[in-house]
Order: C-alpha cells, then sequence, then structure tokens
C-alpha cells in the first residue's frame, strides 16, 4: 500500500490569498499623492480590477486544493495480478497470505493474465519469473534429488515468497496421461535452490508445477504457477483416462461429489468422504484447509488450485470452482483421516 502525498502546505495556500487580496503598497485610500494627475490616478485601483484580482486568486486555491486532496486520497496501489491490495492486517486464516476481509474459497491467479478463469502452469516463465531445473530426465522408479531455482526478472534466484497453506511452495507432479500424481513440498537453500527427493515410477513425459507467490519490493504477492517437463527414458505407453464418474475409492474410502463445473463460471462443488458406508466426521485439516483441489485440463495440461470454504458444509469440503474451458478434465480431491493424506481422483467433463 502506498503512503498518502502530503497536500499543498498549509502557508502556501495563505500567503497566495493575502498577496491576492491585498492592494499594492502606496498611500492610504483616498488620498493622492503629490505629482501629476495622471499618476495619482494610476496608483489607487479600482474596484473592478480589486475584483478581478480576488476572483483569480480564488480559483487558483480551489485548484491547488483539489489537486492536494486528490493525491492525498489517491486510493490503493494496483496490486500484482490485477485488482488493489487489501487493507493491513486483512489474512487468510487457512494460509497466511493477505486477502481482503471476508475472502471466501478461491482459485489463485496463476497464468500470464491473472485471471483466476485461466489456467496456469502452461509456461516455463511468467511475468518474468521462470524455472529452471538443474536436470530434465529422471530415471524410471529411481529416488533421485530434483533440484530447480525460480529466477526472478534480474535473472537472479528469487528468495522471497510468501506462506501460502502452511508452505512457500507447493509442486505438483504428473504424468501427461494424468496418472501419477503426487503433491510435494520441497525445501529451499538459503541461495534460492529449492530440492527434494523425486521419484517417477514408470517412463513417458512428466509435467512439474511450482505452485507459490513471491513477494514484491513494495510488499505485495505475485501469484504464479510454473511448469515444466521431464523425461523418463524406456518403453510406456500412455493410460486412456478413466471415464467420468461421480465416485472414486482410495485407502478404503469412498469419496463422491456434487456439482456440475461450467466454463468461465465458479461452481459449487462439494465433496463428501465415507468409510464403510458411513460419513466420515473426522476429517483433519491438511496444509490449513479440509481439503485441496487441483484440477488438470487433458490436452495440454492446464492447471487450477481451489481453496475451499474455512469450514465443512453439512459435513462435506466445499469449492467454487471455475473451469478455463470446456474439455475433460483430470480432479484430484487431497484430504485427511487419522494424520494419513489421501488423493480421490476424478474425471470430468465440462460441457
Amino acid at each position: 500500500m502506498t503512503r498518502d502525498q502530503p497536500a499543498a502546505p498549509e502557508t502556501g495556500r495563505t500567503d497566495l490569498a493575502a498577496g491576492a487580496a491585498r492592494p499594492p503598497a502606496g498611500p492610504a485610500r483616498g488620498r493622492r499623492p503629490a505629482g501629476p494627475a495622471g499618476s495619482a490616478e494610476s496608483a489607487v485601483p479600482d474596484r473592478g480590477t480589486v475584483r478581478l484580482a480576488l476572483t483569480v486568486a480564488g480559483l487558483v486555491l480551489a485548484l491547488l486544493a483539489g489537486f492536494g486532496l486528490g493525491r492525498a486520497n489517491g486510493g490503493a496501489t494496483p496490486a500484482a495480478g490485477g485488482g488493489t491490495q487489501p487493507s493491513a492486517g486483512a489474512t487468510d486464516p487457512a494460509g497466511g497470505h493477505v486477502h481482503p476481509p471476508g475472502t471466501g474459497p478461491h482459485e489463485h491467479p496463476t497464468g500470464a493474465s491473472g485471471d483466476p478463469a485461466d489456467a496456469g502452469g502452461l509456461s516455463v516463465s511468467v511475468a518474468g519469473y521462470t524455472l529452471v531445473p538443474t536436470t530434465t530426465t529422471l530415471t524410471a522408479g529411481r529416488a533421485e534429488d530434483f533440484r530447480f531455482q525460480v529466477r526472478g526478472p534480474d535473472r537472479q534466484p528469487v528468495t522471497g515468497f510468501a506462506v501460502v497453506h502452511e508452505k512457500p511452495l507447493h509442486m505438483i507432479v504428473v504424468r501427461r496421461d494424468l496418472s501419477g500424481y503426487q503433491h510435494l513440498h520441497p525445501t529451499m537453500a538459503p541461495d534460492g535452490t529449492w530440492s527434494l527427493p523425486l521419484t517417477l515410477p514408470s517412463a513417458g513425459v512428466w509435467r512439474v508445477y511450482a505452485d507459490f507467490a513471491v513477494l514484491d519490493g513494495g510488499g505485495g504477492q505475485l501469484p504464479l504457477t510454473l511448469g515444466v517437463d521431464l523425461a523418463v527414458a524406456g518403453d510406456h505407453a500412455p493410460r486412456p483416462l478413466p471415464a467420468a464418474a461421480r465416485e472414486a475409492t482410495v485407502a478404503g474410502f469412498t469419496v463422491t461429489y456434487e456439482g456440475t463445473p461450467q466454463a468461465g463460471a465458479s461452481q459449487p462443488m462439494l465433496f463428501r468422504v465415507f468409510a464403510g458406508g458411513n460419513p466420515v466426521t473426522a476429517l483433519e485439516p491438511y496444509l490449513g484447509a479440509y481439503g485441496h483441489l487441483v484440477a488438470l485440463r487433458e490436452g495440454d495440461l492446464g492447471y487450477v488450485h481451489v481453496h475451499p470454504e474455512p469450514e465443512l458444509v453439512g459435513g462435506a469440503v466445499k469449492f467454487w470452482l471455475a473451469a478455463p474451458s470446456s474439455g475433460r478434465y483430470r480432479m484430484y480431491l487431497d484430504f485427511q483421516v487419522a494424520g494419513a493424506v489421501q488423493t480421490a481422483e476424478f474425471t470430468v467433463t465440462v460441457a
């Protein structure tokens, strides 16, 4: 938020008004100095001249006052990614990043346009920030140290990141046929290098997303998602995308969802978890929320990451999802029960 600019000093306005209203220095009114008659008449201004001077001075004062007021109340500075910065102290209780008061479930702008309805993760570089991995080839089934940096417009490694949902950076990994989903959290060294042990279980081309918000020089935040492909050598055949369904099973849990996503329009999506046919009432917060929803578009793997409402709604985790376009998507819901994180996967068709 920018500091207010000071208005024009009061002393300046007072002097200007006094100077405009005061007649020129000279003898008292009604007394003419000795000398030629012509010079005596010109030394005393007539009433019309005085009125004109007062009118001009008033207009000047009004213009200066308006200018000072406008500078003092210039409004909020545009925030990174569009809009205006929220007032100080407005934080998201689920993750520590700044939001206007009353913010509920939301998607983060992750693409070049800054529009939450646009898919992110389609580019290795956005808004001058670039994802730079140390390698783009890995070996199937082997845990390898994967390292990367986020470099800023000055081409230097970025080290200032906002904590969003308890982590400064979320890393999503998935094979290009939308199988093998992983939600990971690397750690950053002081020089801005992120690293973690990464295992890609099968051959093929994998997509890595770095989902984060950088801190700018003015204290604002710029949320971004950058993506890069990793190649794993070996024979592979892409898996067909499973048919669309509203129910998925994982680790003995059955997960269902209600709602129908639409292109470009936020729609409510409610996810419920069951065990043995009974609703699970002991869902636990994971990364500051009762669920995390990632949707990836078939074809180009456009990325959408959605945060839910802070409390359960009738036992369900409620999101508001705006699909970037029509097409088929794979949705991944992370949830936690008894300290263990599970991921339920769904295929959904957006008309």
